[in-house]
Protein backbone atom coordinates (compact mmCIF):
# COMPACT_ATOMS: atom_id res chain seq x y z
CA UNK A 1 0.00 0.00 0.00
CA UNK A 2 3.03 2.32 0.39
CA UNK A 3 5.47 3.19 -2.41
CA UNK A 4 8.92 4.66 -1.90
CA UNK A 5 10.70 6.74 -4.54
CA UNK A 6 14.32 7.91 -4.38
CA UNK A 7 15.32 10.97 -6.41
CA UNK A 8 19.08 11.45 -6.56
CA UNK A 9 20.78 14.81 -6.30
CA UNK A 10 21.67 14.92 -9.97
CA UNK A 11 18.10 14.18 -11.01
CA UNK A 12 14.73 15.82 -11.18
CA UNK A 13 11.47 13.89 -11.40
CA UNK A 14 7.83 14.16 -12.43
CA UNK A 15 5.24 12.39 -10.30
CA UNK A 16 2.53 10.76 -12.38
CA UNK A 17 -0.78 9.26 -11.27
CA UNK A 18 -2.21 6.91 -13.84
CA UNK A 19 0.12 8.55 -16.34
CA UNK A 20 -1.20 12.04 -15.56
CA UNK A 21 0.93 14.87 -14.17
CA UNK A 22 0.80 15.50 -10.44
CA UNK A 23 3.85 17.53 -9.48
CA UNK A 24 7.61 17.91 -9.75
CA UNK A 25 9.86 16.09 -7.30
CA UNK A 26 13.26 17.42 -6.31
CA UNK A 27 16.10 15.34 -4.88
CA UNK A 28 15.10 13.25 -1.85
CA UNK A 29 13.19 10.14 -0.70
CA UNK A 30 9.41 10.01 -0.93
CA UNK A 31 6.82 7.62 0.51
CA UNK A 32 3.31 7.65 -0.94
CA UNK A 33 0.13 5.81 0.05
CA UNK A 34 -0.84 4.01 -3.12
CA UNK A 35 -3.62 1.49 -2.71
CA UNK A 36 -3.94 0.67 -6.39
CA UNK A 37 -0.28 1.27 -7.26
CA UNK A 38 -1.27 3.99 -9.68
CA UNK A 39 1.67 6.32 -8.95
CA UNK A 40 4.89 6.35 -10.99
CA UNK A 41 7.89 8.61 -11.27
CA UNK A 42 9.70 9.80 -14.42
CA UNK A 43 13.26 10.78 -13.55
CA UNK A 44 15.29 13.11 -15.74
CA UNK A 45 19.07 13.71 -15.40
CA UNK A 46 20.16 17.25 -14.58
CA UNK A 47 23.37 16.73 -16.52
CA UNK A 48 21.23 17.55 -19.55
CA UNK A 49 19.84 21.00 -18.94
CA UNK A 50 17.18 20.74 -21.64
CA UNK A 51 13.77 19.56 -20.39
CA UNK A 52 12.05 17.51 -23.09
CA UNK A 53 8.92 15.51 -22.20
CA UNK A 54 5.53 14.79 -23.80
CA UNK A 55 3.93 16.77 -20.93
CA UNK A 56 5.93 19.92 -21.71
CA UNK A 57 3.24 21.54 -23.87
CA UNK A 58 0.55 20.69 -21.30
CA UNK A 59 2.60 22.29 -18.52
CA UNK A 60 3.07 25.43 -20.63
CA UNK A 61 -0.70 25.78 -21.01
CA UNK A 62 -2.08 24.49 -17.71
CA UNK A 63 0.70 24.97 -15.15
CA UNK A 64 2.77 28.01 -16.27
CA UNK A 65 3.50 29.19 -12.74
CA UNK A 66 4.59 25.75 -11.56
CA UNK A 67 6.68 25.28 -14.69
CA UNK A 68 8.38 28.67 -14.16
CA UNK A 69 9.45 27.57 -10.68
CA UNK A 70 11.33 24.58 -12.06
CA UNK A 71 12.49 25.66 -15.53
CA UNK A 72 13.79 28.58 -17.54
CA UNK A 73 11.30 29.27 -20.32
CA UNK A 74 13.13 30.44 -23.43
CA UNK A 75 10.54 31.31 -26.09
CA UNK A 76 11.54 33.30 -29.17
CA UNK A 77 9.47 35.08 -31.78
CA UNK A 78 9.89 34.62 -35.52
CA UNK A 79 11.95 37.82 -35.73
CA UNK A 80 14.57 37.08 -33.12
CA UNK A 81 17.30 34.54 -32.43
CA UNK A 82 18.68 33.50 -29.08
CA UNK A 83 22.09 32.96 -27.55
CA UNK A 84 22.06 30.50 -24.67
CA UNK A 85 24.84 30.79 -22.16
CA UNK A 86 25.62 28.08 -19.64
CA UNK A 87 27.93 29.08 -16.80
CA UNK A 88 28.48 32.31 -18.81
CA UNK A 89 29.81 30.34 -21.76
CA UNK A 90 28.05 30.41 -25.13
CA UNK A 91 26.81 26.89 -25.79
CA UNK A 92 23.90 27.22 -28.22
CA UNK A 93 22.37 29.45 -30.89
CA UNK A 94 18.59 29.19 -30.86
CA UNK A 95 16.76 29.78 -34.14
CA UNK A 96 13.68 32.05 -34.45
CA UNK A 97 10.47 30.53 -33.11
CA UNK A 98 12.28 28.28 -30.62
CA UNK A 99 10.38 27.07 -27.52
CA UNK A 100 12.82 25.57 -25.04
CA UNK A 101 12.73 24.63 -21.34
CA UNK A 102 15.85 24.28 -19.18
CA UNK A 103 16.06 23.03 -15.61
CA UNK A 104 16.89 25.70 -13.06
CA UNK A 105 18.47 23.04 -10.89
CA UNK A 106 21.02 22.36 -13.63
CA UNK A 107 23.88 24.68 -14.57
CA UNK A 108 23.07 28.42 -14.54
CA UNK A 109 21.35 29.45 -17.77
CA UNK A 110 21.11 32.81 -19.50
CA UNK A 111 19.41 33.90 -22.74
CA UNK A 112 20.34 36.84 -24.95
CA UNK A 113 17.87 37.84 -27.63
CA UNK A 114 19.02 39.04 -31.06
CA UNK A 115 16.60 41.23 -33.02
CA UNK A 116 16.97 40.03 -36.60
CA UNK A 117 15.03 42.95 -38.02
CA UNK A 118 17.62 45.46 -36.83
CA UNK A 119 20.79 43.89 -38.27
CA UNK A 120 21.97 40.68 -39.87
CA UNK A 121 25.63 41.27 -38.97
CA UNK A 122 27.19 39.46 -36.00
CA UNK A 123 28.99 41.90 -33.64
CA UNK A 124 32.75 41.61 -33.38
CA UNK A 125 32.94 40.52 -29.70
CA UNK A 126 30.38 37.79 -30.32
CA UNK A 127 32.21 36.67 -33.46
CA UNK A 128 35.38 36.23 -31.40
CA UNK A 129 33.50 33.65 -29.30
CA UNK A 130 32.36 31.72 -32.35
CA UNK A 131 35.58 31.32 -34.32
CA UNK A 132 37.64 28.12 -34.14
CA UNK A 133 34.85 25.95 -32.69
CA UNK A 134 37.01 22.83 -32.91
CA UNK A 135 39.45 24.32 -30.42
CA UNK A 136 36.79 24.96 -27.79
CA UNK A 137 36.28 22.54 -24.95
CA UNK A 138 32.58 22.41 -25.81
CA UNK A 139 31.28 23.11 -29.34
CA UNK A 140 28.51 25.62 -29.96
CA UNK A 141 25.25 24.03 -31.03
CA UNK A 142 23.51 25.67 -33.99
CA UNK A 143 26.70 27.31 -35.31
CA UNK A 144 25.67 26.38 -38.87
CA UNK A 145 23.10 29.20 -38.67
CA UNK A 146 25.96 31.74 -38.85
CA UNK A 147 27.80 32.49 -42.10
CA UNK A 148 31.47 33.11 -41.27
CA UNK A 149 33.68 34.68 -43.93
CA UNK A 150 37.42 35.30 -44.01
CA UNK A 151 38.42 37.81 -46.71
CA UNK A 152 42.17 37.39 -47.45
CA UNK A 153 44.55 40.20 -48.27
CA UNK A 154 44.34 41.63 -51.81
CA UNK A 155 40.75 40.37 -52.06
CA UNK A 156 37.31 41.88 -51.57
CA UNK A 157 34.07 40.14 -50.69
CA UNK A 158 30.80 40.69 -52.52
CA UNK A 159 28.04 40.52 -49.92
CA UNK A 160 24.68 39.51 -51.40
CA UNK A 161 21.51 39.50 -49.30
CA UNK A 162 18.52 37.79 -50.90
CA UNK A 163 20.35 37.93 -54.23
CA UNK A 164 21.06 41.67 -54.06
CA UNK A 165 24.60 43.04 -53.91
CA UNK A 166 24.67 45.20 -50.78
CA UNK A 167 28.31 46.01 -50.01
CA UNK A 168 31.99 45.23 -50.58
CA UNK A 169 33.94 43.62 -47.75
CA UNK A 170 37.59 44.52 -47.34
CA UNK A 171 40.18 42.09 -45.97
CA UNK A 172 39.13 40.82 -42.55
CA UNK A 173 36.76 38.48 -40.73
CA UNK A 174 32.97 38.76 -40.88
CA UNK A 175 29.89 36.82 -39.74
CA UNK A 176 26.17 37.10 -40.59
CA UNK A 177 22.96 35.54 -39.34
CA UNK A 178 21.45 33.19 -41.88
CA UNK A 179 17.99 33.36 -40.28
CA UNK A 180 15.08 34.75 -42.35
CA UNK A 181 17.29 35.68 -45.33
CA UNK A 182 19.63 34.24 -47.95
CA UNK A 183 23.18 35.53 -47.45
CA UNK A 184 26.20 34.72 -49.62
CA UNK A 185 29.71 36.18 -49.96
CA UNK A 186 31.81 35.81 -53.10
CA UNK A 187 35.56 36.40 -52.85
CA UNK A 188 37.19 38.39 -55.67
CA UNK A 189 40.93 38.62 -56.27
CA UNK A 190 41.87 42.24 -57.06
CA UNK A 191 45.45 41.46 -58.13
CA UNK A 192 46.71 41.31 -61.71
CA UNK A 193 45.44 38.12 -63.36
CA UNK A 194 46.48 36.26 -66.50
CA UNK A 195 44.03 34.91 -69.05
CA UNK A 196 45.07 32.37 -71.69
CA UNK A 197 43.29 32.05 -75.04
CA UNK A 198 44.80 28.86 -76.45
CA UNK A 199 44.38 26.83 -79.63
CA UNK A 200 42.19 29.25 -81.59
CA UNK A 201 41.74 27.95 -85.16
CA UNK A 202 41.21 30.99 -87.43
CA UNK A 203 41.19 31.38 -91.23
CA UNK A 204 43.07 34.31 -92.71
CA UNK A 205 41.71 36.37 -95.59
CA UNK A 206 43.56 34.12 -98.05
CA UNK A 207 42.02 30.96 -96.47
CA UNK A 208 45.06 29.80 -94.51
CA UNK A 209 44.21 28.11 -91.20
CA UNK A 210 46.26 29.39 -88.26
CA UNK A 211 46.36 28.22 -84.66
CA UNK A 212 47.06 31.16 -82.37
CA UNK A 213 47.75 31.30 -78.63
CA UNK A 214 47.12 34.63 -76.89
CA UNK A 215 47.85 35.83 -73.35
CA UNK A 216 46.28 38.85 -71.65
CA UNK A 217 46.87 40.40 -68.21
CA UNK A 218 43.82 42.08 -66.72
CA UNK A 219 42.67 43.61 -63.45
CA UNK A 220 39.53 44.97 -61.80
CA UNK A 221 39.30 48.75 -61.82
CA UNK A 222 35.90 48.81 -60.11
CA UNK A 223 34.77 45.49 -58.61
CA UNK A 224 31.26 46.62 -57.71
CA UNK A 225 30.64 48.06 -61.19
CA UNK A 226 32.05 44.93 -62.84
CA UNK A 227 29.75 42.56 -60.96
CA UNK A 228 26.75 44.84 -61.32
CA UNK A 229 27.05 44.67 -65.13
CA UNK A 230 28.70 41.29 -65.68
CA UNK A 231 27.76 37.95 -64.18
CA UNK A 232 31.23 36.49 -64.81
CA UNK A 233 33.80 39.17 -65.77
CA UNK A 234 36.62 36.71 -66.60
CA UNK A 235 34.42 34.83 -69.08
CA UNK A 236 33.30 38.09 -70.69
CA UNK A 237 36.92 39.18 -71.19
CA UNK A 238 37.75 35.76 -72.65
CA UNK A 239 34.96 36.05 -75.22
CA UNK A 240 35.99 39.58 -76.21
CA UNK A 241 39.58 38.39 -76.66
CA UNK A 242 38.30 35.70 -79.03
CA UNK A 243 36.23 38.22 -80.99
CA UNK A 244 39.16 40.65 -81.22
CA UNK A 245 41.52 37.88 -82.33
CA UNK A 246 39.18 36.78 -85.11
CA UNK A 247 38.74 40.37 -86.26
CA UNK A 248 42.52 40.86 -86.39
CA UNK A 249 43.35 37.62 -88.24
CA UNK A 250 40.29 37.03 -90.41
CA UNK A 251 40.59 40.36 -92.27
CA UNK A 252 44.30 40.02 -93.15
CA UNK A 253 46.39 37.76 -95.34
CA UNK A 254 49.12 35.46 -94.11
CA UNK A 255 51.85 37.65 -95.60
CA UNK A 256 50.53 40.72 -93.76
CA UNK A 257 50.48 38.86 -90.45
CA UNK A 258 53.98 37.44 -90.89
CA UNK A 259 55.44 40.79 -91.96
CA UNK A 260 53.97 42.64 -88.95
CA UNK A 261 53.11 40.40 -86.01
CA UNK A 262 52.42 43.41 -83.79
CA UNK A 263 49.35 44.26 -85.81
CA UNK A 264 47.38 41.50 -84.04
CA UNK A 265 48.18 42.96 -80.61
CA UNK A 266 47.27 46.47 -81.75
CA UNK A 267 43.93 45.45 -83.26
CA UNK A 268 42.91 43.38 -80.21
CA UNK A 269 43.93 46.18 -77.83
CA UNK A 270 41.77 48.67 -79.70
CA UNK A 271 38.87 46.21 -79.77
CA UNK A 272 39.02 45.57 -76.01
CA UNK A 273 39.43 49.26 -75.15
CA UNK A 274 36.12 49.94 -76.90
CA UNK A 275 34.24 46.86 -75.68
CA UNK A 276 35.30 46.90 -72.01
CA UNK A 277 34.84 50.60 -71.36
CA UNK A 278 32.46 51.16 -68.46
CA UNK A 279 32.55 47.57 -67.22
CA UNK A 280 34.96 48.01 -64.31
CA UNK A 281 37.77 45.89 -65.83
CA UNK A 282 40.91 46.88 -67.71
CA UNK A 283 43.48 45.08 -69.86
CA UNK A 284 47.02 45.85 -68.69
CA UNK A 285 48.88 44.02 -71.47
CA UNK A 286 48.35 41.36 -74.10
CA UNK A 287 50.33 39.59 -76.77
CA UNK A 288 50.38 36.66 -79.16
CA UNK A 289 52.52 33.86 -77.73
CA UNK A 290 52.86 31.88 -80.93
CA UNK A 291 51.33 31.30 -84.35
CA UNK A 292 51.20 27.67 -85.49
CA UNK A 293 51.01 26.99 -89.24
CA UNK A 294 49.70 23.78 -90.87
CA UNK A 295 52.32 21.19 -91.80
CA UNK A 296 52.08 21.70 -95.58
CA UNK A 297 52.20 25.47 -95.14
CA UNK A 298 55.37 25.17 -93.09
CA UNK A 299 56.99 23.20 -95.93
CA UNK A 300 55.96 25.78 -98.53
CA UNK A 301 57.21 28.67 -96.42
CA UNK A 302 60.50 26.86 -95.85
CA UNK A 303 60.92 26.47 -99.60
CA UNK A 304 60.10 30.16 -100.15
CA UNK A 305 62.62 31.23 -97.53
CA UNK A 306 65.24 28.90 -99.00
CA UNK A 307 64.68 30.32 -102.50
CA UNK A 308 64.85 33.89 -101.20
CA UNK A 309 68.10 33.23 -99.35
CA UNK A 310 69.59 31.47 -102.39
CA UNK A 311 68.70 34.44 -104.58
CA UNK A 312 70.21 36.85 -102.07
CA UNK A 313 73.39 34.76 -101.91
CA UNK A 314 73.63 34.74 -105.73
CA UNK A 315 73.24 38.52 -105.87
CA UNK A 316 75.94 38.97 -103.27
CA UNK A 317 78.26 36.57 -105.10
CA UNK A 318 77.75 38.39 -108.42
CA UNK A 319 78.35 41.74 -106.74
CA UNK A 320 81.59 40.52 -105.25
CA UNK A 321 82.76 39.08 -108.58
CA UNK A 322 82.01 42.35 -110.33
CA UNK A 323 83.92 44.26 -107.70
CA UNK A 324 86.90 41.92 -107.98
CA UNK A 325 86.96 42.23 -111.80
CA UNK A 326 86.77 46.00 -111.58
CA UNK A 327 89.65 46.00 -109.11
CA UNK A 328 91.78 43.85 -111.43
CA UNK A 329 91.05 46.16 -114.37
CA UNK A 330 92.12 49.21 -112.39
CA UNK A 331 95.31 47.43 -111.31
CA UNK A 332 96.13 46.52 -114.92
CA UNK A 333 95.70 50.12 -116.06
CA UNK A 334 98.03 51.36 -113.33
CA UNK A 335 100.73 48.82 -114.16
CA UNK A 336 100.45 49.57 -117.92
CA UNK A 337 101.29 53.24 -117.38
CA UNK A 338 103.79 52.74 -114.52
CA UNK A 339 106.69 50.22 -114.86
CA UNK A 340 107.58 50.69 -111.20
CA UNK A 341 104.14 49.52 -110.16
CA UNK A 342 104.54 46.50 -112.44
CA UNK A 343 107.87 45.69 -110.80
CA UNK A 344 106.29 45.94 -107.34
CA UNK A 345 103.55 43.57 -108.41
CA UNK A 346 106.18 41.12 -109.61
CA UNK A 347 107.96 41.30 -106.27
CA UNK A 348 104.66 40.73 -104.44
CA UNK A 349 104.02 37.67 -106.58
CA UNK A 350 107.50 36.37 -105.83
CA UNK A 351 106.88 36.87 -102.13
CA UNK A 352 103.70 34.76 -102.27
CA UNK A 353 105.51 32.05 -104.20
CA UNK A 354 108.39 32.06 -101.74
CA UNK A 355 105.96 31.48 -98.86
CA UNK A 356 104.97 28.13 -100.39
CA UNK A 357 108.55 26.93 -101.14
CA UNK A 358 110.21 24.87 -98.47
CA UNK A 359 113.76 24.76 -99.96
CA UNK A 360 115.48 26.81 -102.72
CA UNK A 361 118.76 25.93 -104.50
CA UNK A 362 120.34 28.99 -106.19
CA UNK A 363 122.70 28.62 -109.24
CA UNK A 364 124.21 31.63 -110.99
CA UNK A 365 123.46 34.21 -108.30
CA UNK A 366 120.36 36.10 -107.15
CA UNK A 367 120.07 38.16 -110.37
CA UNK A 368 119.93 35.01 -112.47
CA UNK A 369 117.15 33.65 -110.16
CA UNK A 370 115.05 36.77 -110.47
CA UNK A 371 115.44 36.96 -114.24
CA UNK A 372 114.54 33.32 -114.55
CA UNK A 373 111.38 33.72 -112.43
CA UNK A 374 110.28 36.67 -114.50
CA UNK A 375 110.80 34.66 -117.72
CA UNK A 376 108.82 31.73 -116.25
CA UNK A 377 105.93 34.11 -115.37
CA UNK A 378 105.89 35.71 -118.83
Amino acid sequence: MLQRFLIRKNECAILLRAGDFQRFLSAGEYTLFDLGRRYSVCTLPLDVALFEHPLADYLRRAEPALLAEQCHVFDLSDEEAGLRFENDALVEILPPGSRKLYWKAAAPQRLERIALTESYSVPGPLLARMVQPNLRGRPIAGLASVLMVQVPAFHVGLLRVDGKLTSLLQAGRYAYWRFNRDIAVELVDTRLQALEVSGQEILTRDKVSLRINLTANWQFSDVELAYSRLAKPAEHIYRELQFGLRAAVGTRSLDELLENKQIIDEVISQHLAAKLQGFGVSICSLGVKDIVLPGEMKLLLAQVVEAEKAAQANVIRRREETGATRSLLNTAKVMEDNPTALRLKELETLERLAERIDKISVFGGLDQLLNGLVKIKT
